[in-house]
């Protein structure tokens, strides 16, 4: 019990210190959430049009009754084209949706010569394009083509449509679209916010107090230099939460305008009360452990400017692993993969929004954010008790 009520005046005194400061909180949590929110909502859909795609590989796509015309504009390095009757257009379109085609076109009989009366025509030509906007292969195969027909329509008059309103040709589902677009985003973002947060106010928790003397003073009461620890990473986890959830908040509040319109369908309504609860073990396994190694770097350094020198090291490591989120085709399955302290955590996070989630990679990512946050615990327990580690000048 004595344990317990030393941890909690330890956590007490830690967040009594942080929220007492107003201008602390309004940088550190209030500020990221407004700036971000501002900041995307003013991006637009720039992200959406940068996602990775293999730029050297051919679009595969699938055409019914491809006119001449068009034939000779699809440069034989940039489409590789699949023939299909009329007949097997619904097939076409499950392809499409299973991600083994990146479009499907389909042009009207006698296009050529429909085109070739320049509008005097009793109705005007409907060329229709299929895509699956889960995918970005599949997004970038559509704007080529829309940019081509448009072009090639352009040069002779407004003799064709492509994708006339009233039918949607977006073959993925809502859910599936949400999901690509938040696992594609959110993990890289999440992993940036948590250590900024982390890093915003462990340094001063640690090596600030260090650098005034106060840690000295408190290091000759009777408390235990295991309860001085977990008390201070607990704490400075709470507020490395609420950073994170305030600039998580600014995220989703403008990801609409973040994305452009590309697909006004997305809604975070399509994750369950379970989603949200793996997530947020996910997250606060992730802060323990990133406050846990912050800490023992700050305790390492002798100040403040020290320590947040060497804590950018980690930074640029985490930014690394933050950014693999954007990359592959969904979240590993290998569960050897969630043995990796932080990429773990931005896999599990992967397929918690793509929907992909696996039970036992849930328990391995959280049981072993928390093994390491405990072994760098012990650590800076062991340096607490280290005179040449904590007067070092």
């Amino acid at each position: 019990m004595n344990t317990n009520r030393n941890i909690w005046t330890i956590m007490k005194k830690e967040l009594s210190r942080f929220f007492g400061d107003r201008r602390i909180v309004i940088s550190t949590i209030l500020l990221p959430g407004l700036l971000i929110y501002i900041m995307y909502s003013f991006m637009g859909n720039a992200l959406a049009k940068n996602y990775g795609t293999d730029e050297d590989a051919p679009f595969h796509i699938a055409a019914v009754a491809l006119p001449a015309t068009i034939e000779v504009l699809l440069p034989d390095e940039a489409f590789t084209v699949e023939r299909i009757n009329r007949e097997e257009v619904e097939a076409g379109k499950e392809a499409v949706r299973a991600h083994d085609l990146d479009a499907l076109i389909v042009f009207p009989a006698n296009f050529d010569a429909a085109v070739a009366l320049m509008g005097m025509a009793d109705s005007t030509p409907q060329v229709e394009i299929y895509y699956n906007a889960s995918d970005s292969e599949s997004l970038s195969a559509y704007a080529a083509l829309t940019e081509l027909l448009d072009g090639y329509e352009a040069s002779l008059a407004n003799v064709f449509d492509v994708n006339a309103p009233g039918t949607d040709y977006n073959l993925a589902s809502d859910r599936d679209a949400t999901g690509f677009v938040f696992s594609s985003m959110l993990p890289m973002l999440l992993m940036i916010f948590l250590f900024s947060g982390c890093m915003s106010v462990a340094p001063e928790a640690i090596a600030g107090e260090k650098e005034r003397g106060t840690l000295a003073t408190i290091l000759v009461t009777p408390t235990r230099r295991g309860e001085l620890a977990i008390g201070k990473i607990l704490a400075v986890s709470i507020v490395a939460l609420l950073s994170a959830a305030s600039s998580t908040a600014g995220t989703l509040l403008s990801l609409p305008k973040l994305m452009g319109g590309v697909d006004e369908s997305m809604s975070a309504a399509y994750y369950t009360a379970g989603d949200y609860a793996a997530l947020a073990a996910v997250i606060f396994s992730t802060a323990l452990l990133l406050v846990a190694l912050i800490s023992v770097i700050s305790a390492y350094a002798k100040t403040i400017k020290e320590a947040q020198t060497t804590v950018s090291a980690l930074m640029v490591v985490v930014m690394i692993i933050a950014v693999t989120s954007m990359f592959g085709s969904g979240a590993k399955t290998q569960l050897a993969y969630y043995c990796i302290p932080l990429y773990n955590s931005v896999q599990m996070m992967v397929g918690i929004f793509s929907f992909a989630s696996l039970p036992a990679a849930f328990g391995v990512t959280v049981a072993v954010n928390l093994v390491l946050a405990a072994l760098a615990a012990y650590a800076l327990t062991r340096m607490f008790s280290s005179e040449r580690v904590m007067f070092r000048r």
